[in-house]
This record gives C-alpha cells, sequence and structure tokens, in this order.
C-alpha cells in the first residue's frame, strides 16, 4: 500500500466543501510508515493469536510513558505534526506554530495544530488488554511512542476522542475510503507488537480489509 493517500479533487476545509484550486500537496496526506498492502495484512490478520481480552485492572495512561524527547526540543508529538503535516512551522521549542493537517479518518484539512491529535492507532489500553499488560513499563513506553511502524497517526482532536480506546469493531473512521488503511496498519501494530485480537475484532478487520482495491 502507498505511504500516502490521495484524496478526491473535492476537498473539505473547515467542514465546508471547496472545490479544488488548493495546491496538489495539500490533497495528499502524510501517514505513517510501515502501512502493509492488502494481501500482506491479510496474512497477518491470520496469524494473529486471538483470545479473549484481558481485563483492564491496573490500567493507566502513566505505564506508557509517552511524547518522549527525540532530538533537541522536539518530542513524538511533535515529530508526527511534522511528518503528517504540510508547510509546517515550529518555533524555538519545536511546537508547530502553523501548517496543514489532513486528517485520514475525515477526509478534512485543519489548519491549528491544536485540533490535531496524535492518535495510538492501536488504543494504549487495548493494547494493555491483548497482552501490554505483562510488558514492561520500558516496552510499553517504545510501544507509546512507535515512530517506525504505523502506530501514530496525525487525526482531528474530537474524532480521536471519539475513537477512545475502541477496537474495530465498536469503531471505525468516518471516512470509509479509509478503512483498508486502518485495517491494514492496525493489523500491523499489533502483528509487530505481538498483541491479540479478539473474535469480534478479526471479523470486523477482515470486513474492512475486503473493502481494499
Amino acid at each position: 500500500m502507498k505511504s500516502t493517500i490521495l484524496v478526491s479533487a473535492l476537498v473539505f476545509v473547515f467542514g465546508v466543501a471547496q472545490a479544488a484550486p488548493y495546491p496538489y500537496s495539500l490533497l495528499v496526506a502524510r501517514t505513517a510508515p510501515g502501512v502493509p498492502d492488502a494481501a500482506d495484512a491479510k496474512a497477518r490478520l491470520g496469524n494473529l493469536t486471538v483470545a479473549k481480552s484481558g481485563p483492564g485492572t491496573g490500567y493507566s495512561r502513566e505505564l506508557f510513558p509517552h511524547w518522549r524527547m527525540q532530538e533537541g526540543e522536539c518530542n513524538t508529538r511533535e515529530d508526527v505534526l511534522k511528518r503528517d503535516g504540510t508547510d509546517v512551522k515550529c518555533d524555538a521549542k519545536c511546537a508547530a506554530t502553523s501548517g496543514s493537517w489532513l486528517c485520514p479518518y475525515t477526509g478534512k484539512i485543519y489548519t491549528k495544530a491544536s485540533d490535531i491529535d496524535i492518535d495510538h492507532m492501536v488504543p494504549l489500553k487495548n493494547a494493555w488488554i491483548s497482552g501490554a499488560a505483562n510488558w514492561t513499563t520500558a516496552r510499553r513506553g517504545d510501544f507509546a511512542n512507535d515512530l517506525k511502524n504505523p502506530q501514530l497517526w496525525a487525526v482531528k482532536d474530537n474524532i480521536n476522542q471519539g475513537k477512545s480506546d475502541s477496537s474495530p469493531d465498536a469503531w471505525k473512521p468516518p471516512l470509509a475510503t479509509f478503512h483498508c488503511t486502518y485495517a491494514s496498519a492496525w493489523v500491523a501494530v499489533k502483528s509487530i507488537w505481538g498483541l491479540s485480537i479478539t473474535d469480534a475484532e478479526k471479523k470486523a478487520l477482515g470486513e474492512m480489509l475486503n473493502t481494499c482495491h
């Protein structure tokens, strides 16, 4: 699967449909690395361990130390904002001061960094109940700051909040054309990190992967 998502010539800015005189660069949503193609994702899905979710007992976001400093003043959040945005400008503290972000979950463009959350493709609590409860805190920190795999995505804040800790059987991106990429990325993260899936989760992922072309 290509590492970019091409959206139609009709883009959405601030939720209002606009015919594209926008630069081509604004029609490209940069994405997390390592999203497998559909065939690879389906093969990985078949190899994942299917098990009931573990209890959420003891879960805390603090057990997944996130937004590590990566280089200089830049932490993981700022690195993802720069990676996934267009024409991103940062201040001396590496905070994004301007730019454009095309949310892959909605297909809409946003121009305020404060409107953008960094979504964990596999939410931290979902990881906890599918195997991460047995990890060390250091490994959970590596998971929460994983820039090498399709785990971190710049998305609209309220969409991320709506997703919360949900797995694909309970929540899917509003933009149906992104379901193939979403399921492929989810499967990749679970496969790479050795996390299990539930029966309902596997069914939903399979249905989403069947939308791939």
